[in-house]
């Protein structure tokens, strides 16, 4: 079993959709960005289609608002969970999608 790489490319950060975003990457994200919780909701955040939860607002692009040129995370140091695992939790075939490297791990046989 091998490992997705990811190179930053940002082809994820261009894929609409919604990033939910808990009362915890809430709290990181508006400290990062030295923000008081209150106005990081009213100028970040929405409220989720499924009314379950709240979701990073996006640009007209349909990219995250937190997407600065090509590939420049403005908030990576704390970037939802949800980015970290997008790779391989919701992109079937990573390799039709983003520049990730594919990397055996040493113990596979």
């Amino acid at each position: 079993m091998g490992t997705w790489n990811c190179q930053r490319c940002g082809n994820c950060c261009r894929w609409p959709g919604i990033v939910k975003v808990n009362d915890t990457e809430i709290a990181n994200i508006a400290k990062y960005l030295e923000m008081n919780e209150d106005d990081f909701l009213d100028q970040y955040t929405e409220l989720r289609p499924d009314r379950k939860g709240l979701t990073l607002i996006s640009k007209e692009d349909d990219s995250c608002i937190f997407l600065e040129g090509k590939n420049h995370c403005t908030i990576q140091p704390v970037k939802p969970q949800q980015c970290s695992d997008f790779l391989v939790k919701w992109f079937p075939k990573p390799e039709d999608n983003c520049d990730a490297i594919y990397t055996e791990d040493e113990n596979s046989s």
